[in-house]
């Protein structure tokens, strides 16, 4: 038999495991925490950044968040459902969401529009007061109020608030640059924000939640911490600013499923974009752009078996990758490190999204249904599965 068809193949190996280490998040919340004197809202949009959101939650309310923060009503039901009575906002929803369901749960709602003012209190229909933050547009051209439509906004909110029909908690926006705290439209982003707050008093609107800061503003520009500051990729160990060391809550693995000899000169994988330049060996990983893998890191990759590097070579596959083992001869069953902490050296979140020419948060939510999770909670190195 030739050295191309032998493949020792295991019946039996378990798949790709991700696992949530709960302390990282822990231990990121505190160190946040200490950065500003403004109350934490723990953004948990995403199923907490491909975290979990219920144990994302459960972690930073445990250490210093006091508020928690999602993109869709359904997303606030979940964390209701799961038994979270914090305060929770919902900022991107339709005009036709279920806003009724929201305000029966005691949800927050961000009013980007007038619209949206007039399709929440239809929602409640007077039955109670719907808690919201008006939503400014500071720069970025995408969620909130444009200024022209502003001061209109917070007139009709301010009618609706003495009709008994709702209370303006919140005034809220965002900065598009903040992971570059020298950038220019940081500065123009505060400036508006500042007299979107005197818009709004203006109306005689007191809103007790002011809140402009992401993960970047808050660990670089303390004059945009105003009464809270919103932190999700933070919580997860993503900074997008580099200023602040913050640990990786993620590591996922997998097992080698197969490993073969090649001589010099065997194409790998679709469109062979890779060939070997000297005999070597060969291991095959179960998972690929399906499970999340970025294609784009094709030909840079690398991933950690037995303690050292080593490459991701050819095509990302779907639901496969084939990594150069050079001459060590790993077990099928064995297990690689596709990324971690990096506290062995292994590969990190960071280290994928530059060989992928993308973002870190795109990383860890883009991790497919197919990969097993499992949380190590705090305290303990006991661990128990998400699903």
């Amino acid at each position: 038999m030739s050295a191309l068809s032998v493949a020792v193949e295991l019946p039996r190996v378990s798949g790709p495991t991700l696992l949530v280490d709960l302390s990282a998040i822990a231990e990121n919340t505190r160190t946040i925490t200490a950065r500003t004197d403004a109350a934490l809202m723990a953004v948990v949009k995403a199923d907490g950044f491909g975290h979990g959101a219920v144990d994302v939650a459960r972690t930073a309310l445990a250490h210093g968040a006091t508020q928690l923060g999602v993109t869709s009503i359904e997303e606030a039901l979940a964390l209701r459902e799961a038994g979270l009575r914090t305060p929770v906002l919902s900022w991107l929803n339709q005009v036709d969401a279920d806003f009724e369901s929201a305000v029966s749960a005691d949800v927050d709602l961000a009013v980007p529009s007038h619209q949206h003012l007039e399709a929440i209190l239809r929602g409640v229909a007077g039955r109670t007061r719907a808690r919201v933050h008006l939503q400014l547009d500071v720069g970025m051209a995408r969620d909130g109020a444009p200024p022209a439509e502003w001061a209109q906004l917070c007139r009709a909110a301010r009618q609706a608030e003495q009709r008994g029909l709702l209370d303006v908690v919140g005034v809220m926006g965002h900065l598009g640059c903040a992971d570059d705290p020298t950038d220019p439209s940081n500065a123009a982003g505060r400036r508006r924000f500042a007299w979107g707050l005197e818009t709004a008093r203006a109306t005689g609107l007191r809103p007790r939640a002011r809140h402009l800061a992401a993960t970047s503003a808050t660990l670089t520009d303390p004059r945009t911490h105003h009464t809270m500051c919103r932190v999700g990729a933070g919580l997860v160990g993503i900074d997008p600013s580099r200023t602040v060391l913050l640990r990786p809550a993620l590591t996922l693995t997998a097992p080698v499923v197969s490993v073969r000899r090649v001589p010099a000169g065997t194409p790998v994988g679709y469109g062979h974009t890779w060939t070997a330049p000297t005999a070597t060996n060969l291991g095959l990983l179960p998972l690929g752009y399906a499970d999340g893998l970025p294609r784009a890191a094709s030909g840079r990759a690398e991933v950690m078996v037995r303690g050292r590097r080593a490459s991701i070579v050819g095509l990302f596959s779907m639901d496969q990758i084939v990594v150069d083992l050079g001459e060590e001869a790993l077990a099928p069953g064995e297990p690689a490190t596709i990324f971690g902490p990096g506290d062995a050296g292994e590969p990190t979140v960071a280290e994928w999204a530059s060989w992928a020419g993308t973002i870190e948060h795109e990383i860890v939510t883009g991790i497919g249904a197919r990969v097993r999770r499992h949380v190590r909670t705090e305290h303990t190195s006991g661990l128990r599965s998400m699903r």
